[in-house]
């Protein structure tokens, strides 16, 4: 189970990523939203974040941290429009989180090419699993 510090931290990072072309579109914003929901973060502390900055914790979990990028890719297609910033940024995020640039490429390649970015648990789950390799 994850801290409260670690969730903060976690929707710091969606926050700094969602607005790195230098615009949040209002389905980021509600993507967002959904995640603090899902993390148990209040509204007040959620809309509070905006107007934070705090140091981001290294996520020790190498499964946290797939998972994290994974939440990153899917607030990247959330507004239906992949900045070019955006696709730099993920890159880098995965290489800084010491995942697999292989196994990363992947999956955003795999979200780009079908209608839907969301990828079933058992796929992700397979991804996943090539980053051991």
């Amino acid at each position: 189970m994850q801290t409260n510090e670690e969730k903060i931290s976690l929707l710091l990072e969606m926050i700094a990523f969602a607005t790195i072309d230098g615009n949040l579109h209002p389905k980021e914003y509600a993507f967002l939203a959904i995640v603090a929901k899902e993390l148990n973060i209040s509204t007040e502390v959620f809309k509070d974040l905006f107007h934070q900055e705090l140091p981001l914790l290294v996520i020790k979990s190498e499964y946290e941290r797939f998972h994290q990028f994974y939440r990153l890719a899917l607030l990247m297609h959330s507004d239906g429009v992949i900045h070019s910033k955006e696709e730099i940024a993920i890159i880098q995020i995965g290489i800084d989180m010491g995942l697999n640039p292989v196994v990363t490429n992947r999956m955003l390649k795999m979200m780009k090419m079908h209608s839907s970015p969301i990828i079933e648990a058992d796929v992700l789950l397979e991804i996943f699993k090539e980053q051991h390799n």
